[in-house]
């Protein structure tokens, strides 16, 4: 079953109010950050790839990686299937996330058909590509299929910024970052944004592209 979908600032505006009539520490974040961002992105291969050129690397090195993929015109599936390694290396991709990029650019996603899916669904499918974790699935669902009830529990910068808000001792590491998120449903994605954006803000750092 598909579920809430964000689509405007308004839908943002929504969830951050139930968000913080459950729990007055969100309101006082929310007064630190001030507005969130929406982050909708387009849907497709070039956000997917987008996603893999993001893994495991800062959020600086992922725009100057993904600044030159966009750049040499690697963001369809037919051109990065004709590139050759040497200019795909060049852009900055690793030997794996190299070998990630030609993978998704043959697997022949149906894109369209993903917005049909309910969240755990999507998770699934993507994740029986190479290179794709759960973490960029959520990333893509989040972002690009604007799932309200979305998280990605296994975001460090999330973790970090959960253990800020919440005052714990220690970093939560991805089961209890789980169940910390789950009285958060159907807003996760919005808990999501307000966690990044106070991790900006209490960090001097980004933690997402």
């Amino acid at each position: 079953m598909v579920g809430r979908i964000i689509e405007t600032q308004a839908d943002i505006a929504e969830g951050m109010a139930w968000l913080a009539s459950h729990d007055s520490r969100f309101a006082q974040a929310y007064e630190r950050t001030g507005e969130l961002p929406l982050r909708r992105r387009p849907e497709g291969f070039a956000e997917l790839l987008g996603a893999i050129v993001s893994q495991q690397v800062s959020t600086a090195s992922a725009r100057a990686i993904w600044g030159r993929m966009e750049a040499a015109g690697f963001i369809t599936p037919e051109a990065v299937a004709a590139a050759d390694d040497e200019a795909l290396r060049a852009c900055g991709l690793s030997r794996p996330k190299l070998r990630y990029a030609r993978a998704l650019s043959q697997a022949g996603v149906d894109f369209p058909a993903l917005k049909l899916m309910s969240d755990e669904n999507i998770i699934t499918q993507l994740i029986e590509l190479p290179g794709i974790g759960r973490w960029t699935a959520e990333i893509y669902a989040m972002f690009s299929l604007g799932r309200a009830d979305i998280f990605a529990h296994a975001d460090l910068a999330l973790q970090e910024g959960a253990r800020l808000l919440l005052g714990l001792e220690d970093r939560p590491n991805e089961r209890r970052m789980r169940e910390i998120a789950g009285s958060w449903s159907p807003w996760r994605a919005v808990a999501a944004r307000l966690l990044w954006a106070y991790y900006r803000v209490e960090k001097n750092r980004e933690g997402i592209r």
